[in-house]
């Protein structure tokens, strides 16, 4: 089972969580980040490092995020490869905490 990131991801991007990926399973998009499920190995190495609490384990996912699960396979696929950590976006501090993101998700 992989881990999936979710909501509170889009439009903060934070990277703590890519800096401790064992087999950098995060795929990088312009306001989001995806993990790769063929790729994760379920170490929950990532999952205390992100600042915004939007990582979360296949069968935890919260409800209404369900969603996510597919979205981080597809985007996985498209999106090129990160293996090390960035600076979030500008508006960062903003958006934390901010609900149903999905709308603002740029793919």
């Amino acid at each position: 089972m992989a881990f999936v990131v979710t909501d509170n991801c889009i439009r903060c991007k934070y990277t703590d969580c890519v800096e401790v990926c064992p087999v950098d399973c995060f795929y990088e998009g312009p306001n989001f980040l995806a993990i790769h499920p063929d790729e994760c190995i379920d170490c929950a190495l990532c999952e205390p490092e992100c600042p915004a609490n939007a990582i979360f384990s296949e069968d935890e996912v919260p409800k209404g995020q369900e969603v996510f699960i597919e979205l981080n396979a597809e985007l996985a696929e498209k999106w090129p490869n990160i293996t090390s950590m960035i600076e979030p976006l500008p508006d960062h501090k903003e958006w934390d905490g901010v609900p149903n993101k999905l709308q603002y998700l740029e793919k």
